[in-house]
């Protein structure tokens, strides 16, 4: 017992199992070797496939997120017609399904927005007292985020770490602006690299229905900010309001000299909006989960289609997509993440 490290001497039967089934424990990694004795799936047929295929595209180093494993689940349980013995593909049978097979998820983090919190204490009054003066609608926060439209998701399902796999960091800039009570989302501003990239066959951004500008870098810079907030004066002007702009300190962000008339510009201190500003407080990673849902039902698509890279897609597309997603984001959710702030306790 000590040499095996066992709790308790197996019975003669145990052995006698064991023993009759060595060639297949043989067979074994050491990974299936850890496996617990498991209960009987209740759709074996659908079990296998969907294994099968999790380990298709394993073998192909391509990330699997467990929500598309799911969706993909249940277009094997419609072509298997399961009817009424379809699971529900929940998260629970998700984690059943994975230790089943040995498949683990994995994450890969990267750095988190780091605040100082002396600097929020300090400055928070002067924040609140500011707000003051101006009325939940009336009180905007702008704020931009990168988009790697076409990156497969950084948490895999996988038996393995899947190794050497390149993730396709083609990248659009989304500019964001909504106000505190989530009646008025401002229509986004995309910036891409190319001016007219060759999924807008040869027309222009405006002509597509989209605020569009690019540069070699898809980056916000100082000139697209100024039009961009120029614009956003002129959109006040015209419905006789006057405004406040909550924005950090990014060096792109230049109000010196601008003429503004109805947008007074307010500049969070640095180091304090990954807590108090309200764009990080949800409202972005809100659109993000929105467009990831439109490439996760792109991806089974083009799986059906056997397409080499279940998760390219082309600018316009994805621009697309991007629109929907922000359009699709209640008021309520977006008057709840200025809550989620504090600066807003009245």
């Amino acid at each position: 017992m000590q040499e095996f490290k066992l709790s308790k001497v197996p019975t003669q039967g145990t052995i006698s199992n064991i023993l009759a089934k060595r060639q297949q424990y043989e067979s074994m990694d050491s990974t299936e070797l850890t496996f617990k004795r498991q209960r009987a799936v209740k759709h074996p047929e659908l079990d296998n496939v969907l294994a099968n295929w999790v380990l298709q595209w394993q073998a192909r180093r391509v990330a699997l997120s467990g929500d598309l494993i799911k969706e993909k689940a249940r277009q094997f349980a419609r072509q298997l017609e399961l009817g009424e013995r379809t699971p529900e593909f929940s998260n629970g049978w998700l984690a059943k399904f994975n230790i089943h097979h040995g498949f683990k998820a994995q994450k890969s983090y990267g750095e988190s927005g780091s605040a100082d919190l002396d600097a929020i204490d300090r400055n928070m009054p002067t924040i609140k007292e500011k707000l003051q003066s101006y009325s939940l609608q009336d009180i905007y926060n702008m704020d931009e985020t990168g988009l790697f439209y076409r990156m497969a998701p950084d948490r895999t399902i996988a038996r393995r770490q899947i190794e050497g796999s390149k993730k396709d960091k083609t990248c659009l800039t989304f500019v964001f602006a909504a106000n505190a009570d989530g009646s008025h989302k401002i229509e986004p501003l995309i910036i891409g690299h190319a001016q007219r990239p060759r999924a807008f066959n040869r027309k222009s951004g405006e002509q597509l229905g989209f605020y569009y500008r690019s540069n070699a870098k898809a980056w916000m810079t100082g000139l697209i900010f100024r039009e961009w907030l120029q614009k956003m004066d002129q959109q006040m002007q015209d419905a006789n309001r006057k405004v406040l702009l909550l924005l950090d300190n990014a060096s792109s962000h230049v109000v010196r000299d601008l003429p503004l008339t109805n947008v007074q510009v307010f500049l969070f201190p640095a180091n304090t909006t990954s807590k108090i500003q309200p764009m990080d407080a949800d409202i972005i990673a809100a659109f993000k989960r929105r467009y990831r849902r439109f490439q996760l039902q792109d991806a089974i698509d083009r799986d059906e289609q056997q397409k080499a890279d279940i998760y390219k897609v082309d600018q316009l597309i994805a621009m697309k997509w991007a629109k929907a997603a922000w359009n699709d984001i209640f008021s309520k959710t977006i008057a709840n993440c200025f809550k989620h702030t504090g600066l807003f306790e009245r």
